[in-house]
Protein backbone atom coordinates (compact mmCIF):
# COMPACT_ATOMS: atom_id res chain seq x y z
CA UNK A 1 0.00 0.00 0.00
CA UNK A 2 1.50 3.53 -1.08
CA UNK A 3 1.78 6.09 1.99
CA UNK A 4 -0.93 8.71 1.29
CA UNK A 5 1.18 10.87 2.79
CA UNK A 6 4.83 11.15 4.27
CA UNK A 7 7.16 13.64 6.31
CA UNK A 8 9.99 14.45 8.20
CA UNK A 9 8.46 16.70 11.31
CA UNK A 10 11.42 18.56 13.64
CA UNK A 11 10.57 17.37 17.70
CA UNK A 12 12.77 18.37 20.32
CA UNK A 13 15.25 18.93 18.21
CA UNK A 14 15.89 15.79 16.33
CA UNK A 15 13.72 15.20 12.74
CA UNK A 16 11.21 12.10 13.07
CA UNK A 17 10.08 10.56 9.49
CA UNK A 18 6.90 9.41 9.04
CA UNK A 19 4.10 7.84 6.82
CA UNK A 20 0.59 8.16 6.46
CA UNK A 21 -1.78 5.46 4.95
CA UNK A 22 -5.70 5.14 5.23
CA UNK A 23 -8.17 7.58 6.86
CA UNK A 24 -9.83 7.62 10.07
CA UNK A 25 -9.09 7.51 13.59
CA UNK A 26 -5.45 8.18 14.21
CA UNK A 27 -3.09 5.54 15.02
CA UNK A 28 0.65 5.87 15.60
CA UNK A 29 2.84 2.92 14.88
CA UNK A 30 6.39 2.18 16.26
CA UNK A 31 8.63 -0.38 14.71
CA UNK A 32 10.94 -2.78 16.77
CA UNK A 33 14.98 -2.04 17.42
CA UNK A 34 17.30 -1.70 14.06
CA UNK A 35 13.69 -1.32 11.91
CA UNK A 36 11.08 1.02 10.39
CA UNK A 37 7.58 0.94 9.83
CA UNK A 38 8.30 -1.23 7.17
CA UNK A 39 8.31 -4.26 9.33
CA UNK A 40 4.81 -4.44 10.03
CA UNK A 41 4.69 -6.34 6.45
CA UNK A 42 0.89 -6.68 5.99
CA UNK A 43 -0.21 -5.91 8.74
CA UNK A 44 0.54 -1.99 8.17
CA UNK A 45 -2.22 -2.69 5.21
CA UNK A 46 -4.69 -4.60 7.03
CA UNK A 47 -4.51 -1.92 10.03
CA UNK A 48 -4.77 1.01 7.59
CA UNK A 49 -7.77 -0.15 6.18
CA UNK A 50 -10.16 1.22 9.37
CA UNK A 51 -7.91 4.22 10.86
CA UNK A 52 -5.64 6.52 9.76
CA UNK A 53 -1.97 4.46 10.37
CA UNK A 54 1.04 7.51 11.25
CA UNK A 55 4.32 4.96 11.06
CA UNK A 56 6.75 6.66 12.61
CA UNK A 57 10.84 5.93 12.34
CA UNK A 58 12.19 6.01 15.91
CA UNK A 59 15.06 8.54 16.60
CA UNK A 60 18.35 7.32 14.24
CA UNK A 61 16.13 4.68 12.65
CA UNK A 62 14.75 4.07 8.71
CA UNK A 63 13.77 7.35 7.10
CA UNK A 64 14.79 9.52 10.69
CA UNK A 65 17.87 11.30 9.98
CA UNK A 66 20.64 10.09 12.86
CA UNK A 67 20.35 12.22 15.93
CA UNK A 68 23.29 13.38 18.15
CA UNK A 69 21.41 12.48 21.47
CA UNK A 70 21.63 9.50 23.62
CA UNK A 71 18.55 7.14 22.72
CA UNK A 72 16.54 6.56 26.07
CA UNK A 73 12.73 5.46 26.23
CA UNK A 74 12.03 8.50 28.13
CA UNK A 75 13.27 10.99 25.30
CA UNK A 76 11.52 9.10 22.60
CA UNK A 77 8.19 9.40 24.44
CA UNK A 78 8.16 13.01 24.58
CA UNK A 79 9.13 12.67 20.98
CA UNK A 80 5.69 10.93 19.94
CA UNK A 81 4.16 13.16 22.51
CA UNK A 82 5.45 16.13 20.66
CA UNK A 83 4.43 14.46 17.06
CA UNK A 84 1.01 13.33 18.09
CA UNK A 85 0.29 17.19 19.12
CA UNK A 86 2.44 18.34 15.70
CA UNK A 87 0.47 16.47 13.35
CA UNK A 88 -2.64 18.24 14.87
CA UNK A 89 -4.60 15.49 16.66
CA UNK A 90 -5.49 15.90 20.05
CA UNK A 91 -5.35 12.30 20.89
CA UNK A 92 -4.38 8.81 19.28
CA UNK A 93 -3.29 5.43 19.61
CA UNK A 94 0.04 3.75 20.18
CA UNK A 95 0.82 0.42 19.01
CA UNK A 96 4.09 -0.25 19.52
CA UNK A 97 6.34 -3.66 19.31
CA UNK A 98 9.42 -4.68 21.23
CA UNK A 99 11.77 -1.40 21.36
CA UNK A 100 8.81 0.90 20.04
CA UNK A 101 6.24 -0.96 22.59
CA UNK A 102 8.35 0.72 25.03
CA UNK A 103 8.24 4.35 23.83
CA UNK A 104 4.83 3.57 23.29
CA UNK A 105 4.03 2.99 26.95
CA UNK A 106 6.49 5.76 28.32
CA UNK A 107 4.55 8.13 25.90
CA UNK A 108 1.05 6.57 27.62
CA UNK A 109 2.54 6.90 31.17
CA UNK A 110 4.15 10.30 30.31
CA UNK A 111 1.58 11.83 28.55
CA UNK A 112 -1.57 10.17 28.96
CA UNK A 113 -3.74 13.26 27.64
CA UNK A 114 -2.34 11.57 24.22
CA UNK A 115 -3.32 8.06 24.18
CA UNK A 116 -6.30 7.07 23.26
CA UNK A 117 -5.76 3.85 23.59
CA UNK A 118 -2.64 1.89 23.73
CA UNK A 119 -1.64 -1.78 21.90
CA UNK A 120 1.89 -3.11 23.49
CA UNK A 121 3.03 -6.05 21.46
CA UNK A 122 6.15 -8.25 23.00
CA UNK A 123 6.53 -5.42 25.01
CA UNK A 124 8.01 -6.13 29.09
CA UNK A 125 7.61 -3.66 31.97
CA UNK A 126 10.65 -4.37 33.43
CA UNK A 127 14.12 -5.06 31.43
CA UNK A 128 14.37 -8.66 33.67
CA UNK A 129 10.70 -9.16 32.00
CA UNK A 130 12.89 -10.70 28.75
CA UNK A 131 14.06 -13.95 28.97
CA UNK A 132 17.96 -14.52 30.40
CA UNK A 133 19.52 -14.98 26.57
CA UNK A 134 17.55 -12.37 25.31
CA UNK A 135 19.03 -9.85 28.25
CA UNK A 136 22.48 -11.83 27.43
CA UNK A 137 22.47 -10.92 24.12
CA UNK A 138 21.53 -7.34 24.73
CA UNK A 139 24.03 -6.76 26.75
CA UNK A 140 27.06 -8.77 24.95
CA UNK A 141 26.04 -6.06 21.14
CA UNK A 142 27.90 -3.13 21.33
CA UNK A 143 29.36 -0.62 18.07
CA UNK A 144 31.02 -3.34 16.73
CA UNK A 145 27.38 -5.19 16.37
CA UNK A 146 27.29 -2.98 13.15
CA UNK A 147 29.52 -4.97 10.74
CA UNK A 148 28.21 -8.25 12.08
CA UNK A 149 24.45 -6.92 11.21
CA UNK A 150 25.31 -5.54 7.68
CA UNK A 151 24.32 -9.39 6.17
CA UNK A 152 20.96 -9.23 8.19
CA UNK A 153 17.39 -7.92 6.80
CA UNK A 154 17.69 -5.58 9.50
CA UNK A 155 20.63 -3.93 7.23
CA UNK A 156 18.65 -3.96 3.80
CA UNK A 157 15.72 -2.64 5.25
CA UNK A 158 17.96 0.22 6.62
CA UNK A 159 19.86 0.94 2.97
CA UNK A 160 16.97 0.99 1.42
CA UNK A 161 14.94 3.63 3.35
CA UNK A 162 17.25 5.59 5.15
CA UNK A 163 18.67 9.06 4.27
CA UNK A 164 22.24 8.47 5.10
CA UNK A 165 23.42 4.54 4.66
CA UNK A 166 26.87 5.46 6.40
CA UNK A 167 24.88 6.49 9.85
CA UNK A 168 24.03 2.93 10.08
CA UNK A 169 26.73 2.56 12.87
CA UNK A 170 25.17 5.46 14.94
CA UNK A 171 22.01 3.94 14.87
CA UNK A 172 23.47 0.22 15.71
CA UNK A 173 25.79 2.42 18.69
CA UNK A 174 22.50 4.09 20.22
CA UNK A 175 20.45 1.07 20.05
CA UNK A 176 22.97 -0.92 21.49
CA UNK A 177 23.34 1.52 24.25
CA UNK A 178 19.85 1.84 25.30
CA UNK A 179 18.59 -1.74 25.31
CA UNK A 180 21.52 -1.92 28.27
CA UNK A 181 20.08 0.42 30.84
CA UNK A 182 17.76 -1.76 33.29
CA UNK A 183 14.50 -0.64 34.37
CA UNK A 184 11.22 -1.44 36.18
CA UNK A 185 8.12 0.45 35.10
CA UNK A 186 6.06 -1.72 37.25
CA UNK A 187 5.15 1.24 40.05
CA UNK A 188 3.47 3.37 36.70
CA UNK A 189 1.23 0.67 35.63
CA UNK A 190 -1.46 0.56 37.70
CA UNK A 191 -2.01 4.51 37.38
CA UNK A 192 -2.68 4.34 33.25
CA UNK A 193 -6.58 4.64 32.50
CA UNK A 194 -6.22 4.31 29.11
CA UNK A 195 -7.31 1.00 27.49
CA UNK A 196 -5.02 -1.08 26.93
CA UNK A 197 -3.83 -4.34 24.91
CA UNK A 198 -0.94 -6.73 25.58
CA UNK A 199 0.20 -8.83 23.03
CA UNK A 200 2.83 -12.11 22.39
CA UNK A 201 3.38 -14.75 21.07
CA UNK A 202 3.74 -18.61 22.85
CA UNK A 203 7.41 -18.03 21.58
CA UNK A 204 7.86 -14.65 22.08
CA UNK A 205 11.43 -13.18 23.36
CA UNK A 206 9.39 -13.00 26.97
CA UNK A 207 7.35 -15.77 29.02
CA UNK A 208 3.92 -15.69 28.93
CA UNK A 209 3.86 -15.32 32.50
CA UNK A 210 5.50 -11.93 31.95
CA UNK A 211 2.42 -10.45 29.67
CA UNK A 212 0.03 -12.44 32.56
CA UNK A 213 1.69 -10.02 35.71
CA UNK A 214 1.94 -7.15 32.99
CA UNK A 215 -1.98 -7.75 32.94
CA UNK A 216 -2.64 -8.48 36.59
CA UNK A 217 -1.08 -4.71 36.99
CA UNK A 218 -3.61 -3.54 34.96
CA UNK A 219 -6.10 -5.05 36.77
CA UNK A 220 -7.16 -7.95 34.33
CA UNK A 221 -7.48 -11.69 35.06
CA UNK A 222 -8.42 -10.85 38.89
CA UNK A 223 -11.64 -12.36 39.10
CA UNK A 224 -14.40 -14.47 36.99
CA UNK A 225 -16.27 -11.67 34.18
CA UNK A 226 -19.45 -12.82 35.32
CA UNK A 227 -21.98 -13.96 32.43
CA UNK A 228 -22.52 -10.10 32.11
CA UNK A 229 -19.42 -9.35 31.82
CA UNK A 230 -19.48 -7.11 34.70
CA UNK A 231 -15.84 -8.17 36.05
CA UNK A 232 -14.13 -7.15 33.33
CA UNK A 233 -11.57 -4.54 32.90
CA UNK A 234 -11.22 -2.71 29.33
CA UNK A 235 -7.82 -4.40 28.97
CA UNK A 236 -6.89 -7.22 27.23
CA UNK A 237 -4.29 -9.74 26.34
CA UNK A 238 -3.59 -11.82 23.75
CA UNK A 239 -1.35 -14.86 23.26
CA UNK A 240 -0.67 -16.21 19.45
CA UNK A 241 0.20 -19.55 19.19
CA UNK A 242 3.01 -20.50 16.88
CA UNK A 243 4.44 -17.14 17.38
CA UNK A 244 8.12 -16.00 17.81
CA UNK A 245 9.86 -12.77 18.61
CA UNK A 246 11.27 -12.90 15.38
CA UNK A 247 7.85 -12.97 13.19
CA UNK A 248 5.02 -11.28 15.50
CA UNK A 249 5.23 -7.97 13.64
CA UNK A 250 4.37 -9.19 10.47
CA UNK A 251 2.25 -12.36 10.79
CA UNK A 252 -1.50 -11.30 9.30
CA UNK A 253 -2.94 -12.92 13.24
CA UNK A 254 -1.71 -9.52 14.96
CA UNK A 255 -3.74 -7.02 13.01
CA UNK A 256 -6.93 -9.54 13.70
CA UNK A 257 -6.19 -9.49 17.49
CA UNK A 258 -5.98 -6.12 17.88
CA UNK A 259 -8.19 -4.17 15.24
CA UNK A 260 -11.47 -5.19 17.35
CA UNK A 261 -9.85 -3.34 20.55
CA UNK A 262 -8.71 -0.46 18.26
CA UNK A 263 -12.58 -0.16 17.42
CA UNK A 264 -13.54 -0.48 20.93
CA UNK A 265 -14.62 -3.69 21.32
Amino acid sequence: MQANASGVAKVNGIELGYQIVGDGEPLVLLHGGFGSVDMFGPNLELLAAGRRVIGVDLQSHGRSPAADRPMRFEAMADDMAALIRGLGFERAAIMGFSLGGGVGLRTAIQHPDVVERLVLVSTPFRRQGWHPEMTAGMDAMGPESAEELLQTPLYEGYKRVAPRVEDWPVLVRQVTEAVKVDYDWSPEIPGLRMPVMLVIGDADGMPPSHAAEFFGLLGGGRRDANWDRSGMTHHRLAILPGVTHYDINAVPALSAAVIPFLDGA
